[in-house]
């Protein structure tokens, strides 16, 4: 089961503050965009100063991140804010959110810089095989076991071990290894069921 399955209830819990937003104005690619920043500028900020404390930070943001995500969808869908350019930056914002928040882990890491670049790098090719299922006649997948949500509670669990005083040691190489795998599973995973979603639209 993905994290991602959980995203009606959490919707139903933000439609209040998101109808409220919508009465003021805001906009779905304003949220998009301040999500985004806020990612870049976080994962920048902990890349040059990798201290333990401040990856307490991860965790809040990543919930934090995830209500907005969930909200610019909700105004897009549900207030008419629809745009090409919307769909734009919520892939490309959310690619680039996610490098940035993974980033950090790697410089604390005293085995390696790669394993964690890997994952970074399949993490970007499980949202471009899912968006790539529009392409084909498919929806956008977000089939699992390792979508987005799943990886901001493995990133934000991680920031908080790292916040409380953990450290990562020869065992971070394994654990490096095992989410690569579950990326790669995933990728595939969302590969095939855009075939099956197309090949049974086209009858």
């Amino acid at each position: 089961m993905s994290v991602y399955q959980l995203k009606s209830r959490f919707q139903d819990i933000l439609r209040p503050l998101v109808r409220a937003l919508a009465a003021r104005g805001v906009t779905a690619n304003q949220v998009t965009s301040v999500a985004a920043a806020v990612s870049v500028a976080l994962g920048l900020f902990l890349s040059v100063a990798p201290l333990p404390h401040w990856f307490f930070l991860v965790p809040v943001w990543f919930l934090l991140r995830m209500g907005l995500n969930a909200i610019d969808g909700m105004l897009a869908r549900e207030h008419g804010q629809k745009s090409i350019l919307g769909a734009y930056l919520n892939e490309i914002g959310d690619v680039i959110s996610d490098a940035a928040l993974y980033l950090p882990f790697a410089f604390i890491d005293p085995n390696d810089l790669m394993p964690v670049i890997t994952v970074i790098f399949l993490s970007a090719l499980t949202e471009f095989a899912g968006v790539l299922g529009q392409t084909v006649g498919a929806s956008r997948r977000y089939d699992g076991p390792l979508g987005k949500s799943d990886r901001a509670v493995l990133f934000g669990a991680l920031g908080l071990f790292i916040a409380v005083g953990g450290t990562f040691a020869a065992w971070t190489s394994w654990l490096w290894a095992a989410v690569a795998l579950l990326l790669a599973w995933t990728t595939v995973n969302r590969i095939r069921a855009g075939i099956r979603e197309a090949q049974t639209a086209a009858g």
